[in-house]
């Protein structure tokens, strides 16, 4: 003869369960907002000098040459209080190339440049782009929360979208 069920859980296997329901959701809800404040931690480097050019030297570059993971050429101002310089240096990448000009910050106190107007503050926050898409996953799966997941990678992919045709 087989037991009968009982109906419900008892209360001393409930409170178990709740107590590995808060623990997931607290893991996993540190795990995610540690991957979006890596993204914009990461962001914010480069993000400030284009976003924050009050002050700062804007102008533009015309690329003379790429190597060694950075491309350099000469500057001119176009901001006042600015000074032209032979040579500012922005880093190599693939929406950089030779002979071509780009508006640019100058980072203060050296001769580190990034790229400025909408396409420079798009490509800043790539980073963060990446961080949604990836906390997204840690949303879905780990928190269960659907919508907040497609939300975050929805997110994601508009901006890193964005800032791949922008640049």
């Amino acid at each position: 003869m087989i037991p009968a069920m009982p109906a419900s859980v008892p209360r001393s296997r409930q409170a178990p369960a709740a107590v590995l329901r808060f623990g997931r959701v607290a893991a996993m809800g540190t795990v995610s907002v540690l991957i979006l404040i890596a993204g914009v931690w990461a962001s914010w480097g480069t993000a400030q000098h284009v976003m924050l050019t009050k002050g700062r030297e804007r102008g533009t570059v015309e690329v003379a040459r790429c190597g060694g993971g950075a491309c350099s050429g000469p500057f001119r101002p176009v901001s006042a209080g600015s000074q032209a310089r032979s040579r500012v240096v922005l880093e190599d990448t693939v929406a950089v190339a030779a002979g071509r000009t780009y508006a640019v910050v100058v980072k203060p106190g050296g001769v580190d440049a990034v790229r400025s107007g909408v396409a420079g503050v798009l490509y800043a926050w790539v980073p963060l782009g990446g961080a949604l898409l990836l906390a997204s996953v840690v949303v879905a799966g780990g928190l269960r929360r659907t919508g907040a997941a497609w939300v975050l990678a929805g997110s994601g992919v508009a901006l890193l979208t964005a800032a791949f045709v922008a640049v």
